[in-house]
């Protein structure tokens, strides 16, 4: 089964979703299943993770609800809040949906680069393994120093880097991106999505050349068997159509065995979200 790692859906609320500039036009509206499902027939995947956008449990609700209606949505990353003191109580309550794998907050917004090592927020990513909650990390490069301290902190924890961790790809910065990710790399517990690249290049004027560098480093460093294909729809809209994205990925692999062009378009996602659900399967 191909799987799209990462999308999104909303209902457009211009009082809510103010991260959407008037630069960003093209995404002031609704995104549900019904658009993205032609997309992804269109480009042969059979299933997608749907990631939260808006921090607050009516989104994970949302998303949930979407979930339960289509088959195609295989998992859901939603939003808790990871500081709240009755944390434990909230997992236990979402602990019964098999299809919430995990979580995400909006760390590239936050003022503090070192937010995610503050002591509430360690505190809560410390409670996720114990219901087997993955987590993904958003954020931008600079932030990834304080992503390496966090995972090295939570050895047993499932991660996942989204979007590679936004490197500058529009200025051609590699550095300090590409040293930090080689360290966050050494953990074995961390995997990466090959997601949002477009939207951290020249929108109007990307090319295929201009991925090329920091892909090698991904697949270098993380190697095949932890990354995995996202398209970050309908964020992606912005630089490019759906098929655009998944043809990016596809031509940079196009040399590797069928086996591992599996692994990266929906094997590893589905073994990374899938694993909470087989456990839930077998405790029920």
């Amino acid at each position: 089964m191909r799987i799209d790692a990462h999308q999104h859906f909303w209902q457009y609320n211009p009082v809510r979703d103010t991260w959407i500039t008037d630069q960003m036009a093209v995404l002031k509206r609704d995104f549900l299943p019904q658009q993205l499902m032609p997309a992804l027939h269109a480009n042969n995947m059979q299933g997608c993770i749907a990631v939260q956008t808006d921090q607050s449990e009516a989104e994970t609700f949302f998303l949930l609800e979407l979930a339960s209606r289509y088959a195609a949505i295989q998992r859901v990353v939603g939003w808790v809040d990871l500081c709240a003191d009755n944390l434990h109580e909230r997992l236990e309550f979402f602990s019964r949906y098999p299809k919430l794998s995990g979580f995400r907050h909006i760390v590239q917004a936050e003022r503090d680069d070192r937010f995610m090592l503050s002591p509430a927020f360690l505190r809560g990513i410390g409670r996720l393994e114990e219901f087997g909650f993955t987590y993904d990390i958003l954020i931008y490069a600079r932030q990834l120093p304080a992503a390496i301290d966090l995972v090295a902190r939570n050895p047993g924890q499932l991660f996942v880097i989204d979007h590679i961790a936004k490197p500058a790809i529009k200025q051609k910065h590699y550095d300090p991106w590409m040293r930090d990710l080689r360290t966050i790399a050494q953990s074995p517990n961390v995997y990466c999505k090959v997601s949002g690249l477009v939207t951290e290049a020249d929108w109007q004027q990307w090319s295929q050349e201009d991925f090329k560098p920091y892909l090698d480093v991904v697949f270098e460093v993380f190697g095949i068997d932890r990354l995995m294909f996202g398209s970050d729809w309908p964020v992606c809209l912005l630089a490019a159509d759906y098929s655009d994205v998944v043809q990016v990925v596809a031509d940079y692999v196009r040399h590797l065995p069928v086996v591992d062009k599996d692994k990266i378009f929906g094997l590893n996602a589905s073994h990374f979200y899938g694993q909470r659900a087989s456990r839930h399967a077998i405790a029920t």
